[in-house]
Formats: C-alpha cells, structure tokens, sequence
C-alpha cells in the first residue's frame, strides 16, 4: 500500500478553506471565512464536522462555522437506510421529472423534527404537489380578476372587516414564521405557511370574496384586490425558501415593482396590519359557517339546495358582525336569505338548529329537506341493512363457519355487524323524527 495517503475525511476536513485559495489571503478567504451555519446528517459528525473544527481551528485560528443545523436520514417507505445491496435508493431526479424539484423540497421539510429521521412516501410528495397546484390555481384565479378594479389608490381604511381579517392573519404569520426559522424550527415554520395559505387564504379568504369580484355594483373590489395581491405577494415571500420556482414565477407574473422574490424585501410584522377585532369578528362567522356545513352534512342536504338562515343572538355586537358579512355569509352558508334577530320568535318548532359560542342558528326543516324523498331513500336504506344484518347474524350463528373459518374473518365479520347495527339505529331514529 501506498505510504503517502491522506484519509478521505481529512481532505473533506480542509473544504471550509481550502475551497478559498488557503493559504494564501484571497478575497474570497476573507469575505467567506469563517462562515455561519453547517446542515449535515448525524452519521458524519464525528467522521466529518468534528475534523471540520480541529482543521480550521489549527490551520487559521477561527472556527469554521458557529453553528451546526444536524438533521435526521431519508429513509424507504419500511424505514430501512437507503442502500445500494438493498437497491431501495430513490432517485432525487425521478422525483424532480415526476412531481417537480418544489413537491420533493417540500416533502423534505414537512414533518421533519431535526434529528429525526424520516420516511419517504411517493404519496407525501403527490400531496406536496398538490399543495403547489393549490397555489398556482389562487394565484391564476386573481390575476384573471386583477383588471376589474384599480388597486394602487387603496388605503387600509378603504378595507372591509374579512380584508383586515386576512392581512392581520398573513401579517402575524411573517411574525411567527421568522421566530422559527431564526430558531431552525424550518418544518414548523412551513407547515404554519401551509395552512394559512391553503386553508385561511384559499378555502375562506377567497371564497368570502368572490361575490363581491363578481357583482358589478360592488364598489369594494379595489380593496378586495389590494387585500388578494398583497395578501399573496406575503405569503409567496414566507413560501420561497422551501418552493423558489413556483414562487418566482408567480411573483414575476404578479408584478412589476420588484425584479425576483430573490432580492425582494422579507415580510415584516407590521402595527398597522394588526386587527384583533376583525380577526374576532370573521372567527364568529366562520363558526357559523362550519356548525351550519356540519348540520347539513348530517342531514344529507346537497350545497346546492339552498334554505333561509335565521341568526339569533341577544348579544347586538354580533349581530352586528353578521350584517357586516351578510353577503359573503350568505353564500358560505348556502343561505337563500339572511334574517337576525334577538328571540326565536317567528321561527318554525321544527327547524333545524345549529348551536355556536355566540349564536345560534336555525334552518327551515321543509326547506332543507324534500320530506317524501327523505323517507322513501331512508326506507330502502333500513331494507338493505336489513337484508345485510340477517346475512351477518345468519353466518355468525352458524357454528361450522365460527369453527372453521380463521379468526381475523370472524373478527372482521362481527365489527361489520356492530357497523350495521349503528347504521340501523341511526336510519331508524332519523325515520321517526321525519314520520312525526
């Protein structure tokens, strides 16, 4: 063997320098050493960032960097190492040509606790594109809109409560996002990004709005657009670090004042963006909207089908809020008409009610439910359960089928009884309550 051999984690131990033109004083070298942070797995401390240390420390004096971000490994889907004997390595470029290199960063940082390791599911970076198609569509859907009004004169006065409602969420979120990331907490941080932007933004923000973009004699659109772009501008900027395509292109698209989110300014917390009391008001109607869905789900009602929504309340604050958000409550809510009023009074014995914190809500039974139509599909549902009931008690009952047949099948079969024994209940008590 050859005498004058240096250990391959040695000459890894001298990139920090060596990689500047050490030792010799280049301007590279003084510019960018020592540098600040080193991301590494937890298999090569001790081969790799403790010679890192010593190397730096005895060669120029400074510590090569002064922290160290170590993360867990990629597993498979078994949580086996990936290894060539075991041939379960994934390639990073199949994932890229498949699903694009934002869904494969995305699902890096998801779930990932620092020093954890994690499992790699093809479905997590289906969902991860999902997520980017979620945004793309948001992003198309107000750049279509963006003409119907001019935004560049709106003041925040000019706002309406669910406008501020959304910029103070978005404006909190830059707050809570640079407090994790400055603490490397990177897969908490995107995950809040996520959530905002799928569901406050998208699923709520965007849906309240739509009735005022498309009523011509709306005289809020301006607002309603500021508060779309602005809102979307942010949450690109928070987005950025974990999908930079995606969000480079949507943010060249949507203006013109910044070149590249690259070297566009971080979102900052801002006093101005704070509304407490709007961010109360839209969670009060929000409520309402999932206790409203909640019941209508429970009942079978389709979205389509829509009924008059009473709002009761003693409190006139809320009340108060509801006539604010009349419009965009209304459709939310899959409301034909919006009535507030203190009492029950007026209001039929056999509505529907849906109970919140701060109201309570109640829906015309007759205008829900096609009463004839409920009764004849609930019957053929108890004659099917019937016939399934009679099938599952006739096998359970017979001896030579418990003897015999293995015991996961019997197990099986009897949590399927239990399942069609509640079925019937509930097919059942709902049957009597509509017979009344």
């Amino acid at each position: 063997q050859d005498e004058d051999t240096l250990d391959t984690w040695f000459s890894s131990a001298l990139w920090p320098f060596s990689t500047l033109g050490w030792p010799k004083d280049t301007p590279e070298y003084e510019y960018f050493y020592p540098t600040d942070v080193l991301v590494t797995g937890y298999d090569i401390i001790f081969f790799w960032v403790i010679r890192m240390v010593f190397s730096g420390l005895e060669q120029t004096g400074k510590e090569p960097f002064h922290t160290v971000l170590i993360h867990g490994l990629v597993r498979d889907s078994q949580g086996r190492k990936m290894s060539k004997s075991l041939g379960n390595g994934i390639d990073p470029l199949e994932v890229i040509d498949k699903y694009g290199a934002d869904a494969l960063r995305m699902t890096l940082m998801t779930g990932n606790a620092p020093g954890n390791d994690m499992r790699f599911y093809w479905e997590r970076v289906e969902a991860s594109r999902n997520f980017a198609n979620k945004v793309w569509n948001a992003s198309r859907f107000i750049m279509m809109n963006i003409e119907k009004a001019p935004v560049a004169d709106v003041k925040l006065s000019d706002l309406q409560m669910a406008d501020r409602w959304i910029l103070s969420k978005v404006n909190t979120l830059a707050k809570d996002v640079t407090e994790n990331m400055d603490k490397y907490e990177l897969g908490i941080a995107l995950q809040k990004v996520y959530d905002f932007i799928w569901e406050e933004f998208c699923d709520w923000y965007i849906e309240m709005v739509k009735p005022r973009l498309w009523s011509e004699e709306d005289t809020t659109k301006a607002a309603a657009l500021w508060t779309l772009k602005t809102v979307l501008i942010q949450s690109l900027k928070l987005l950025h670090p974990y999908m930079p395509f995606i969000t480079e292109e949507i943010f060249c698209n949507l203006q013109d004042e910044e070149p590249s989110i690259m070297i566009s300014s971080w979102p900052e917390y801002k006093d101005e963006w704070n509304f407490a009391d709007e961010e109360k008001a839209v969670e009060t109607i929000k409520d309402a909207v999932r206790a409203i869905r909640g019941v209508r789900t429970s009942m079978n009602v389709p979205p389509s089908k829509k009924a008059k929504v009473y709002v009761v309340s003693e409190d006139p604050e809320v009340l108060a809020i509801f006539e604010h958000s009349r419009v965009f409550f209304a459709t939310l809510g899959y409301a034909s008409e919006v009535v507030l009023q203190k009492d029950k009074s007026g209001i039929a014995d056999d509505a529907v009610s849906a109970v919140t914190a701060k109201a309570t809500i109640y829906m015309p039974f007759a205008e829900l439910v096609d009463l004839d139509k409920e009764i004849e599909r609930l019957t053929k549902e108890e004659e099917k359960l019937k016939k399934e009931l009679a099938r599952s008690e006739g096998m359970l009952s017979n001896e030579k089928f418990v003897s015999r047949a293995p015991e996961a099948k019997i197990a099986e079969e009897r949590e399927k009884l239990e399942k069609y024994r509640q079925m019937m209940a509930q097919v059942q008590e709902r049957l009597a309550q509509l017979r009344k």
